[in-house]
């Protein structure tokens, strides 16, 4: 199935790193032309130098993406669609719920729920504008289930988001937007990442790899393919849906 986006213009937020990186790619190999979006101005040199159009900003607040949004429209006359990979733990791994504070559960928030949403916020009027649209959200296992990690604002900000996704499809159907999510299993793709796995203690990472069917972790790559399917046309009837990519969780 040869999947083609020539033509198209895609945003993808926290690009910088990890699976953000890998799905700017993989749209740009398809043709798209990609504006990568992310707080880390320089960790999108090698995209920019990949011949991508690059945006700093911060997501976290509603002002801030819709400049990002705004930014992308006017540089390139149009948006097709928006992946929403910004998000990730902020550095956090578990802890008992007696040591969490309120910066340590916002920050969390800002990142994985707010940022979809003010970025969807942006994109939405153009979409309709063109009768058309695709929104992708990047959730988490987390979002389906208690998260391995223990954190408890990331699982609950993974739950929110994939509620957000199922609204938002509701919502945007009738203009022609669909919205669906990928809810990636355990994927070692940044250093935060690795601070988490690290954390778990061998005895944990071995016990997350035996529930994983196929018995290993994701690869960026795995959650980039499926975002290239949901982007492409061969989705065009499918909307408000959660894609599990991690395995076979058992």
């Amino acid at each position: 199935m040869d999947l083609r986006l020539d033509g198209q213009v895609f945003a993808v937020t926290g690009a910088a790193q990890g699976i953000g990186a890998a799905i700017a790619r993989e749209l740009a190999a398809a043709g798209a032309q990609v504006a990568a979006v992310d707080i880390d101005a320089g960790g999108m040199a090698p995209l920019a130098a990949e011949g991508m159009s690059v945006h700093a900003a911060d997501l976290g607040t509603r002002a801030g993406a819709g400049a990002a949004m705004a930014e992308v429209i006017a540089r390139h006359g149009r948006i097709d669609g928006l992946v929403t990979s910004a998000g990730g733990v902020r550095g956090q791994v578990g802890r008992p719920i007696e040591e969490i504070g309120e910066d340590d559960w916002r920050v969390i928030f800002q990142a994985n729920v707010d940022a979809a949403m003010w970025c969807a916020q942006g994109v939405a009027p153009a979409m309709k504008a063109a009768g058309r649209g695709r929104i992708i959200t990047i959730a988490s296992g987390a979002g389906l289930r208690p998260s391995l990690t223990g954190i408890q604002a990331y699982a609950s900000a993974k739950h929110a988001l994939v509620g957000l996704t199922k609204q938002l499809a509701l919502e945007l159907g009738p203009f022609g937007i669909t919205v669906n999510s990928v809810a990636p299993g355990f994927v070692r793709s940044n250093p935060s990442t690795e601070r988490q796995w690290h954390a778990m203690g061998e005895e944990r990472q071995q016990a997350v790899l035996n529930r994983i069917n196929m018995r290993r972790l994701g690869r960026a790559q795995d959650i980039a393919d499926a975002v290239m399917f949901f982007a492409s046309d061969r989705a065009g009837w499918i909307s408000g849906q959660i894609l599990s990519v991690d395995g076979g969780h058992a």
